[in-house]
Order: structure tokens, then C-alpha cells, then sequence
């Protein structure tokens, strides 16, 4: 029967490089030094979240407002939100009780703000802090680098997750959208495509007949115009009816303008 003292399993020995081993105390060192430095990582990850002058309650309820906001807006698609810092050169009197709210009109989507206000203090104030509201969703993103001009295939791109409210032209999110279209700008490969990157196309010419439809609340009346410029693609151009009326509306789709009455 082997006598030789055993060593504890929760501290055992472990053997070096050259074969000897590593004492069972230096172990148990090394351990409580390693679940300290976790600890401080996770504290420093907390802290960092925080905005200086926001205390961690009021941050979450911001970030739990802005949460409930913005996927009502965007139902299915994953938010996160980015606080950013109060102005450093505000002078806050002491508050017992600040309620975040949506200033009025307020979008959240890519850079915004959310209202501070103090509803329990010797002074009321009301400031605004600036959240980065980011929505990620597919899209699609060039497969290669594309030049200015390129007329675009539908194998140009795949769709992958980008956040779409970081860039303030719509994200294309249709590959039925793209095919035949000009590129207007430069894309590397795996930046995403968006509206303001596909060239503006013509419907129809100056002097053509077009069909009009001006849509009213709850009703819509057509009828045909000729043109008096060129029609591009979500621009403005003028036409004359047949009883000499000059009308002004939006170019939508071939031969076809839009009046909003």
C-alpha cells in the first residue's frame, strides 16, 4: 500500500517546466488573484457603461425607456443603446427624484437625446442627455469593392447584419431594389448599401405625357399632364394639364408623378 502523504485536490501540486512542482499556497494565490482581476474587469465594464452624471439607476431607466421606444418602432429588430455624457459644463442642483422622458418628436434612431428632468429638488431643471440608438438588421453589403458607375448584379451583394440607423440615407434591404442600377458613389467590400449610393434614375423626359395622381387625405384623383422638365427619381418637376394649369409634384416611378393636395 502506498503511504506517501497526499496532496489535497483542491490545491493540488502542478508540475513545471524542468519537472518540479509548483507549491499548493502559490496556487491558491495565483487563483484569488485571477478572480480579482475578473472582478475589477467586470466593475471596470459597469463604470464604463455609466455616463458621468447619470448614477447606474438613472441609466438603466433611460436605457429601458429607450429600449421600449425604439422596438415598438422597429418591432423583431435588435436594439442597443449607447448613452453618452451629460455637458460637463452643467451645474446641477442636488435632485431626489429625475424622470427620463422623450422630448417631443423625438426619433430614436442612430444619434438622439432623451430628457432629464428633476421632479423632487430644491431647484427643478431639465436637461438632455445624448443616446446612440443602434438597430441592427439585414441588409445588403458589397461582396467586393465596387467603382463609381458600376452597374449593379445581384450577386454584387449578400445580406448580412448592419446597423441600419447608423447612416441617415435608408439601408437597401431588398436585392430586387439593386439590379440595374448605377452606383453612384465607391463601396469597399462589406459596406453596406444605401439609397444615397445608387444614382437617381430618369422616368421620363421633358415633354412627355405623364400620368398624375394627386392623393389627398382619404381620397386620390388621376389624370394625364405633359412635362415641362425632366423626371428624376424623387425630385421635384413641373407639368401642365390640359386646361394649361402648371402643377408642381414628384417624379415616382416611369411616366408617373405624384401632387400631395
Amino acid at each position: 500500500m502506498d503511504t506517501s502523504p497526499s496532496t489535497p485536490r483542491t490545491a493540488a501540486a502542478r508540475p513545471l517546466a524542468d519537472g518540479r512542482r509548483m507549491p499548493a499556497m502559490v496556487l491558491w494565490l495565483l487563483a484569488g488573484l485571477m478572480a480579482l482581476l475578473a472582478h475589477a474587469g467586470v466593475q471596470a465594464q459597469a463604470e464604463a457603461a455609466t455616463p458621468r452624471g447619470v448614477d447606474a439607476a438613472l441609466a438603466r431607466q433611460v436605457r429601458e425607456l429607450a429600449q421600449a421606444a425604439s422596438r415598438a418602432a422597429v418591432p423583431g429588430m435588435r436594439v442597443e443603446i449607447e448613452l453618452g455624457e451629460l455637458d460637463p459644463r452643467l451645474k446641477l442642483a442636488p435632485c431626489q427624484q429625475v424622470e427620463p422622458y422623450l422630448p417631443s418628436g423625438t426619433r430614436l434612431w442612430g444619434k438622439a437625446r432623451i430628457g432629464l428632468r428633476c421632479l423632487q429638488g430644491a431647484t427643478r431643471w431639465n436637461v438632455f442627455l445624448p443616446v446612440t440608438v443602434q438597430v441592427f438588421a439585414p441588409s445588403l453589403v458589397a461582396t467586393r469593392a465596387l467603382a463609381t458607375g458600376t452597374s449593379l448584379q445581384a450577386d454584387d451583394f449578400v445580406m448580412a447584419e448592419t446597423d441600419i440607423a447608423a447612416d441617415p440615407s435608408p439601408a437597401i434591404r431588398l436585392p430586387a431594389l439593386v439590379a440595374g442600377r448605377t452606383l453612384a458613389r465607391p463601396l469597399a467590400a462589406g459596406d453596406p448599401l444605401h439609397q444615397r449610393d445608387l444614382r437617381a434614375r430618369q422616368w421620363f423626359a421633358a415633354g412627355e405625357t405623364v400620368r398624375v395622381v394627386a392623393q389627398g387625405q382619404g381620397y386620390s384623383v388621376a389624370g394625364e399632364a405633359l412635362a415641362m422638365s425632366p423626371g428624376i427619381e424623387g425630385q421635384a418637376v413641373r407639368i401642365r394639364t390640359e386646361s394649361g394649369r402648371i402643377l408642381s409634384g414628384v417624379a415616382v416611378a416611369e411616366r408617373q408623378v405624384e401632387i400631395a393636395l
